[in-house]
């Protein structure tokens, strides 16, 4: 019976911690950006022209990372993918670490 209670705790204990909105980073690492882009991050929301890290703040690190071919300049292309419950996907492709494409089939992204 004990073993079977122990268990028990374990199991709500494990999911109770994954509900827990996890932080990924600090007011200090993020405060010398400015104040438009800090609150993208602090509002988990991305936007055209912020950086990798930034976009790593604001959503943690993607399902996927896909090398692109290289710009007609000659540029870094990369993109990060995204996946909620298996349906929906947010691809951000990267030129040279700045978020230059949004593409998503979420319903109102």
């Amino acid at each position: 019976m004990k073993k079977i209670t122990l268990l028990l705790m374990l199991i709500s204990f494990i999911t109770a911690a994954g509900c827990t909105k996890s932080v990924r980073y600090s007011q200090d690492e993020i405060k010398d950006y400015p104040p438009q882009i800090q609150d993208y991050i602090s509002n988990s929301q991305v936007a055209v022209g912020m950086t990798k890290m930034q976009v790593r703040y604001s959503w943690g690190g993607p399902n996927a990372v896909n090398v692109l071919a290289p710009s007609e300049a000659g540029k870094e292309r990369v993109e990060w993918v995204y996946e909620k419950m298996k349906f929906f996907k947010t691809r951000l492709v990267f030129t040279d670490d700045k978020l230059t494409e949004i593409i998503s089939n979420e319903p109102g992204f």
